[in-house]
């Protein structure tokens, strides 16, 4: 075990678990080695159970429900699910229980397969498929009932919450109108308001926050940013910082009432100790590895002629391959990059990073080495979508090969597995997305991509060993 810098300046120790797993836990305290004679002791809720069902396996004294699954539970309008479950947020339901908004990430032209309804008034695009569905549920996780948020999006992959109480979904594609059977530009963020039905009406694009293949959203509540991921290739994508315009403040409707060039989106440009560029976030290898960032105004953030990611220099910015979720904590924003391989300077099979915007700071908290047999459970690769655990620590959604994981990482440092996809048929080894608790930390709610289940899991959440 080695110790390292946090972004406070303590000390604190790393652990090592799966295929080369590291963290630096997310608590400002000082961390001791456990002594050599102490017992090991095995992280989360135990090891996973098979499904004789052939759907998840989960720890002993857990138990899943079906809350959607496409083509087979109906919206309230008679469709049936739409398919490619990706990122969710939860909110608190009046009344008791969780409203989710769900994403579908459906790249292709409408018509297709199982899309999202197009329905008068929450149509975007009527050449394109995507969108989000709202889902209602009991306290238990048990579905009462599912409806279109908005339709007519592209890809929408992941998002983010904000402190208002909605959901920012992101489009991961920049195609223009008129290809692709599109007749509107796509590559852009949506708010979709779980509550109000009638403020999902004539949706709009938020502009300001750029055109470009968006991923994840993550929301300061204090300063107004946002940071946005990008998932792209041919160069490696960007991490981007939305700072609002003076006088801006985030509410309702705010966002909606943005021009396309207001606020300043800016791309992270990362320095080390010694003022050294940056060029490749996977040049970092070695958790604890902590940079200064500053944010390079994006020339173009339309990105018509020329892609955002393609408007810089490689020694204007800082790069790395598919970054991909983002989530807010009480004090930072999380983001993930799920993999890089020989389009970056040094491969690995997923960084977890933590912004301070405080100290403006990106601090280097998981990193996963190259998973030698991603058919062999036991080990993890490919971490995607992230949301913040009320238990402590991270839940990971595993997007890499072979096996796949919800897994967790405690705030000491150690990876664990919560859930495994046990399908055998065509769901076999297809990503997980979107895990999220409910506000009142119950149910776990989490999603196979494809061809698209909502799970909600429920268990004895608080013994985490």
């Amino acid at each position: 075990m080695t110790q390292e810098l946090s972004r406070r300046g303590f000390l604190q120790r790393t652990a090592v678990a799966g295929a080369g797993v590291m963290l630096i836990g997310g608590t400002e305290m000082l961390m001791t080695a456990p002594s050599a004679s102490a017992a090991p002791r095995e992280p989360g809720y135990g090891p996973l159970v098979a499904d004789p069902a052939g759907r998840l396996a989960l720890p002993a004294g857990f138990a899943y429900s079906i809350v959607t699954h496409a083509g087979v539970t109906r919206l309230e309008s008679g469709e049936p699910t739409p398919r490619n479950h990706d990122g969710t947020g939860a909110f608190r339901r009046r009344g008791g229980g969780t409203v989710l908004v769900n994403n579908h990430e459906i790249r292709d032209p409408f018509g297709t397969h199982l899309p999202v309804p197009h329905l008068d008034g929450l149509t975007y695009d009527p050449g394109a498929a995507g969108g989000c569905t709202v889902v209602e549920t009991n306290p238990d996780g048990t579905r009462r009932t599912e409806y279109v948020g908005i339709a007519g999006t592209a890809t929408n992959c992941a998002g983010g919450q904000t402190p208002w109480d909605t959901w920012l979904t992101c489009e991961e594609i920049d195609a223009l109108a008129g290809t692709g059977g599109f007749q509107k530009d796509h590559g852009y963020v949506f708010e979709v308001d779980p509550y109000d039905r009638g403020a999902n009406r004539d949706p709009q694009p938020i502009k300001a926050l750029g055109r470009f293949e968006h991923e994840a959203a993550a929301l300061d509540p204090r300063r107004g940013d946002i940071y946005l991921t990008e998932d792209a290739a041919k160069p490696n994508g960007l991490l981007y910082r939305w700072a609002p315009p003076r006088g801006y403040r985030g509410r309702h409707g705010a966002l909606r009432g943005l021009g396309p060039t207001d606020g300043v989106l800016g791309a992270m440009k990362a320095v080390d100790g010694a003022g050294k560029h940056v060029p490749d976030l996977s040049l970092a290898t070695k958790v604890g590895t902590t940079y200064a960032i500053e944010w390079v105004p994006v020339p173009d953030r339309d990105g018509r002629g020329t892609a955002t990611r393609k408007q810089f220099g490689d020694g204007d910015i800082t790069r790395a391959r598919k970054l991909e979720g983002a989530w807010w904590d009480a004090d930072g924003a999380w983001i993930v990059s799920s993999f890089a391989r020989e389009e970056s300077p040094v491969q690995h099979d997923g960084q977890v990073w933590f912004y301070d915007p405080e100290c403006a700071t990106l601090t280097l908290r998981l990193l996963f080495g190259r998973n030698a047999s991603p058919d062999v459970d036991g080990a993890f690769d490919g971490p995607d979508n992230v949301s913040i655990s009320p238990y402590g620590g991270v839940i990971l959604a595993e997007d890499g090969e072979g096996v796949q994981h919800l897994v967790g990482a405690t705030e000491s440092g150690v990876t664990f597995p919560v859930a495994r996809n046990d399908f055998t048929d065509d769901t076999k080894n297809v990503e997980f997305t979107g895990p999220v608790y409910s506000p009142d930390r119950k149910v776990l709610f989490a999603n196979i991509q494809e061809p698209g289940y909502m799970f909600a899991v429920t268990g004895p959440w608080r013994h985490q060993r």
